[in-house]
């Protein structure tokens, strides 16, 4: 009997592994990086380990600091979750040699279904489809394209290592090939030490399907139905369903019976999925098998009613599988989204910093699987997730309604988040006909509103009058004479703005330019402003701080600066010179020095957060008086890094 748990993760799927574990009666042990000491999967086990610090490869990663906890707590078994060490052959060795038992399949399964190559030739001796290509072994450049030819095009380069879409390439010709294997190769050389590539005939705009498996030590293993996770970007997935609105019983029992026949060609135990690629034509082709839990699976458990999680403690313990084929039932449909701190307006940029509010719709057929709680901060070092937002519904369009309201209604303040874009995915008539393929974001969906910035609209303007004008005890924060239009200046979505605002009681009027919009307020008080607009009494929440208002409504989110008391800035728009860093991340490079003259918009310093570089530029005009950080120092969301001196003679110059 198996009586301790260390959980190897950090993050949604540790607390997700956590809770089921503490359900089953387990004692439970987090490990935790630096940045994550106060993180919510910490405080939820029963004990926890300091890894390291916070760099991945430094924690997270460190196989002997996480063995060593385990050593330290005497914890008997250890799960992985996903990412990190879950699929590394090595560690799972490791935890064998240590006398610990590994929440996952044996080393050979993951050592062998992690190449791509070896996995590819594995499943056509085991009489699995696959996708047409070319698997030498180590094939150099020139037999590459020699293969290309007999192949055809389009043709997909991939790393036989890794994924996630790294060392991947889409070739239309034979022109574009020899360069796309060089950025092939050396992409996978950077993200998974290895430059090993194979070829495959592109199937054109596929649906992805994936097939989730478990296998036991008695020679058992099943499918639990089918998840469909064709709504990707840049080849990771965006939204998943279960089960898939393309699939039909009889495609469903075909690629069931692959997935079965792939895990136990492989001696598998555990949890898996077999991902597949289907063509319109309901063709499907072996993809790859992910030899552990899949961020997806709560889709798998809300249609099966199983807790996937007590299956896998329950085959680590060597336990028969809980249950048979013929006894895994499909109920009802679910859709999960994965809600993320970026901004999809600007390229999927990461957002990074403090989280002032985070809770969660509340409602029927409703799941949330998350590792942040209001007041939590959002750091660079880990991938910028906040939650999965999970729906069920007695059928797919319940489904789909109480996802769309759940993230409309989850209140989000403090960072920029994807929640928007994936409400109007669902929402979206080819989505929500079950027509939505992987090139679905790239094309039908590319021109969405949500991809583009928006401009704050008078009547969002107008809401957070009531609360500036207000204040958040729904007493007025300044008062005039009752005809009088006051001045409120407002900075949003990086363009100032002058409302002229006339508060009369109840009743607010507000003006910009030739637009004009009224509204009468029923009630403000504890982050939540009720309006009567045009008739419709309305509701929208707020979270203020310091001159910083927070505001969503209508399914959206924005933000105002009140700038109405501040000092006039410089001529031409320009700042004040003082130059705080953008959000959490490390200095790579600084390009100025004390005395140097610079222009504003010129760049001082470039920062990196999220494996992606930030410019941080100057605004205004003036000479360089200090510079605050140096390359290689990791620094805080609004830490300043750069004082200007403003160069007076060129702003009177501009006042002229």
């Amino acid at each position: 009997m198996l009586k301790k748990l260390l959980i190897a993760n950090r993050g949604e799927i540790a607390v997700r592994v956590i809770r089921t574990a503490k359900a089953l009666g387990y004692r439970t042990v987090a490990v935790y990086s630096e940045a994550d000491a106060n993180a919510m999967h910490t405080e939820l086990a029963d004990e926890a380990v300091c890894i390291g610090p916070a760099q991945v490869a430094a924690s997270y990663l460190n196989a002997d600091a996480i063995l060593d906890a385990a050593r330290k707590t005497g914890a008997d078994c250890i799960h992985p979750g996903y990412g990190f060490l879950s699929e590394n052959a090595g560690f799972s060795n490791a935890c064998k040699a240590a006398g610990i038992v590994f929440v996952g399949p044996p080393a050979s399964a993951i050592e062998l279904m992690g190449s791509k190559r070896r996995s590819k030739i594995a499943m056509q001796k085991a009489g699995v489809p696959v996708v047409p290509g070319y698997e030498g072994d180590n094939a150099g450049d020139d037999e590459l394209i020699a293969a290309a030819a007999d192949i055809g095009y389009p043709l997909m380069i991939k790393a036989s290592a890794g994924g996630g879409g790294r060392g991947m390439r889409l070739v239309h010709q034979e022109s574009e090939l020899a360069d796309n294997i060089k950025r092939a190769r050396s992409e996978s050389k950077q993200a998974f030490g290895d430059d090993e590539l194979i070829l495959e005939k592109a199937v054109i705009e596929p649906r992805h399907i994936e097939i989730q498996v478990f296998a036991d030590r008695h020679g058992n293993a099943v499918y639990l139905g089918e998840r469909d996770c064709s709504v990707q970007r840049r080849h990771q997935k965006v939204v998943e369903e279960a089960p898939s609105p393309f699939v039909t019983p009889e495609l469903r029992a075909a690629m069931g019976d692959a997935a079965v026949t792939a895990a136990l060609a492989c001696n598998y135990e555990g949890a898996g999925t077999v991902e597949f690629l289907v063509d319109k034509d309901r063709n499907f082709y072996f993809l790859e098998m992910n030899t552990r839990l899949q961020v997806e699976h709560p889709v798998t458990e809300l249609i099966t009613g199983q807790d996937l999680v007590a299956w896998q403690l329950s085959v680590a313990e060597g336990l028969p599988l809980p249950l048979a084929q013929n006894d895994i039932e499909l109920n009802g449909h679910a859709i999960e989204v994965r809600l993320y701190a970026e901004d999809p307006a600007n390229g999927f940029t990461p957002q990074t910093g403090p989280l002032h509010v985070f809770q969660p719709a509340e409602g029927e057929g409703l799941r949330y699987d998350t590792g942040v709680r209001s007041g939590d901060e959002v750091t660079p070092h880990y991938d910028p997730m906040l939650a999965k937002v999970i729906a069920w519904g007695e059928n797919r369009d319940e489904a789909r309604r109480r996802l769309i309201r759940a993230l409309e209604d989850t209140t989000i303040f403090g960072l920029t988040t994807n929640r928007y874009f994936l409400s109007r995915i669902i929402a979206d008539s080819t989505f929500g006909a079950g027509e939505a393929t992987t090139a679905f974001l790239q094309q039908s969906f590319s021109a969405d509103p949500s991809l583009q910035p928006a401009k704050t609209q008078i009547r969002q303007l107008a809401l957070a009058a009531c609360v500036l004008a207000h204040g958040t005890s729904g007493q007025e924060a300044w008062s005039n004479a009752p005809a009088t239009h006051t001045p409120m200046k407002l900075e949003t979505g990086g363009e100032t703005v002058e409302l002229l605002v006339q508060s009369n009681g109840q009743n607010l009027s507000a003006r910009l330019g030739h637009e004009h919009y009224e509204l009468t307020i029923a009630s403000i008080q504890n982050g939540l402003l009720c309006v009567v607009d045009k008739g419709i009494r309305q509701r929208c929440h707020y979270h203020r701080d310091g001159d910083s208002l927070h505001l969503q409504a209508f399914g959206k989110s924005w933000s105002v600066t009140d700038l109405t008391h501040q000092p006039a800035a410089g001529a031409n728009g320009e700042g004040n010179g003082r130059i705080p860093a953008s959000m959490d991340g490390a200095i790579i490079d600084v390009l100025v020095e004390p005395g140097q003259t610079v222009r504003q918009g010129e760049t001082l310093v470039i920062l990196e957060a999220m494996k992606m570089e930030h410019p941080v530029k100057a605004d205004c005009d003036g000479v360089v008086a200090q510079v605050l950080t140096r390359k290689g120092d990791q620094v805080r969301r609004n830490q300043l890094l750069v004082e200007v001196t403003i160069d007076e003679a060129s702003e009177s110059e501009n006042k002229k």
